[in-house]
């Protein structure tokens, strides 16, 4: 049995249907399940529906005028879709949006203490924390008092994960943490994410169009095309799965093509229940 079906889940997305405009059907049937403590990854090209699945779960669709029209969200037991995303947080899910977004004018440590801000747990444990985050992330206590918008790229990353964490999340969903950076700091950041689940506890959901970096540090993975799961299994069953070795890890193919035309591709029909 698979550790995703084996432990309990954290979360379950349970064939949901995401409609933007009222009219522009983005995810078609999406199903997941993030085990306790687990490490999932979400996979698949730009445009693919990554990023609107995560703000499904974390209920950010309503800024951008998209709604989950069908199935349902399940986080720890409880159905989620109506809650705000205030309300997720303190529940114990937030998600590191793509891009690396920090308060540019604030400093590094101003931006990590706005992650606190849902809790009611006093100053000390607050600062217990950051102290934490610090041990973690060593180069953010070096820049403590910079200006986020002055730092680097993987600082920038580094400054996102780290608000999240001082919510204190039960579950983190990280949206492309690669995106934009150095192959070094990209495995720095994923070794970051390792410790976290081992340490911690924190379950995460990985969105990531670098398969091959995702499927080394996540346990279980699904692959999304136009908006429907093509694939999904134990992490390094993908890995060697031909299809995906040569349409995702570039080794043995000519030329990316869609899962679609492969023969050995089978379509899964839960979006039709």
């Amino acid at each position: 049995m698979s550790e995703t079906t084996a432990a309990a889940p954290i979360l379950s997305v349970n064939n949901i249907e995401v409609i933007y405009n009222h009219v522009i059907l983005v995810l078609k049937g999406v199903s997941l399940t993030v085990p306790e403590g687990g490490v999932v990854a979400l996979l698949g090209a730009n445009g693919a529906g990554k990023t609107t699945t995560l703000k499904a779960i974390s209920n950010l669709l309503g800024a951008e005028r998209g709604d989950v029209t069908k199935g349902s969200i399940v986080f720890k037991g409880e159905q989620v879709q109506a809650l705000s995303p205030n309300d997720l947080v303190k529940r114990g899910c937030i998600q590191v949006m793509e891009g690396r977004h920090c308060f540019g004018h604030l400093t590094i440590e101003e931006n990590l203490l706005t992650g606190a801000y849902t809790r009611r747990d006093g100053s000390a444990a607050v600062r217990a924390d950051l102290e934490k985050v610090y041990a973690y992330f060593p180069r953010l206590k070096e820049r403590r008092t910079s200006q986020a918008g002055y730092t680097s790229g993987g600082e920038q990353q580094m400054c996102a994960i780290g608000r999240a964490l001082m919510s204190r999340p039960s579950m983190i969903l990280l949206d492309e943490p690669s995106m934009g950076l150095a192959p070094q700091l990209v495995e720095e950041i994923f070794e970051i994410v390792r410790e976290l689940n081992q340490k911690e506890g924190v379950s995460f959901l990985l969105a990531e169009q670098n398969t091959n970096v995702a499927l080394r540090y996540a346990t279980y993975g699904y692959i999304l095309e136009a908006g429907r799961i093509v694939l999904d299994g134990e992490a390094s069953a993908l890995r060697n799965n031909e299809d995906v070795r040569e349409f995702y890890l570039g080794v043995g193919g000519e030329g990316r093509k869609s899962f679609r035309n492969v023969k050995h591709y089978k379509r899964r029909k839960r979006w039709l229940a």
